[in-house]
């Protein structure tokens, strides 16, 4: 593990420009449950409706039976009620101040990167404190789901409202999508996946790029994934650990 620790620092030592991608493992930590159902809620097959969590979680399901979407939405919510960021969030907050240009593409919806104080954060599949009604233009941000209806209307139009996160079948957010692609055409120098199995492709892209290309690649993650065998160094621990030991020798690498 040194020896990892040790060719991680050789890489930021060199790099202006870092990418880190994240996803439910570095939450986790935080006490959030990670995914299939978001972390533990939904390891069974499927839900009490008789639907696996995909389903009910989908944009299809929302426009039919926004009821039950929003059901499986506030057990998400409350499940993570109370949670906060952790050191690894701050670390990460603290190294844009240590680098040229320093990015998180993130599929969590915690909202804790930039909780912790991120500033430079692609929050892909958006963020579940945001609420915006789905007719007129009225939006807000909510600390937890404490004072909701069960399925909430709009206060302007009595209209449904929804969090502002991407549902299973919906399309990501364009402006996310062009903020993505215009940083990863500008390059990285190194590019860590941190904390996500990274199923999905435009999670597992940058990595696998940069990789294609030659670049250093790092995995942060106690167990093994699909880029495990294609990055160039893995740390098998958790976030917060390897953010700890990172930062400890951070005089060795900083720019900043």
């Amino acid at each position: 593990m040194q020896t990892a620790l040790e060719r991680v620092i050789a890489h930021l030592s060199r790099a202006r420009r870092v990418l880190f991608v994240t996803g439910a493992g570095i939450s986790a930590e935080s006490g959030i449950p990670t995914y299939r159902g978001i972390g533990g809620l939904y390891n069974d097959e499927h839900t009490e409706e008789g639907v696996p969590i995909e389903v009910a979680l989908s944009g299809s399901m929302f426009r039919i039976r926004p009821e039950l979407t929003w059901h499986h939405i506030h057990r998400i919510e409350q499940a993570c009620r109370g949670a906060t960021f952790n050191r690894a969030h701050e670390i990460l907050a603290l190294l844009e101040g240590c680098f040229e240009h320093c990015w998180v593409l993130t599929q969590n919806v915690d909202g804790f990167h930039k909780a912790a104080g991120s500033r430079n954060v692609i929050d892909i599949h958006g963020d579940i404190h945001d609420l915006r009604c789905t007719r007129c233009s009225f939006s807000e941000r909510v600390a937890d789901y404490s004072q909701l209806a069960p399925c909430p209307s709009c206060p302007q139009c009595g209209s449904l409202l929804r969090p502002e996160v991407v549902l299973f079948e919906e399309l990501l957010p364009p402006s996310k999508v062009s903020l993505m692609e215009r940083e990863l055409s500008r390059g990285f120098d190194v590019v860590f996946s941190i904390g996500t199995s990274s199923l999905f492709p435009y999670i597992n892209g940058p990595v696998l790029e940069a990789a294609a290309r030659g670049l250093p690649t790092v995995e942060i993650n106690p167990g093994r994934t699909q880029l495990s065998d294609v990055v160039d160094v893995r740390l098998e621990m958790g976030a917060v650990a390897a953010f700890e030991a990172l930062w400890a020798a951070r005089d060795r690498w900083t720019h900043g």
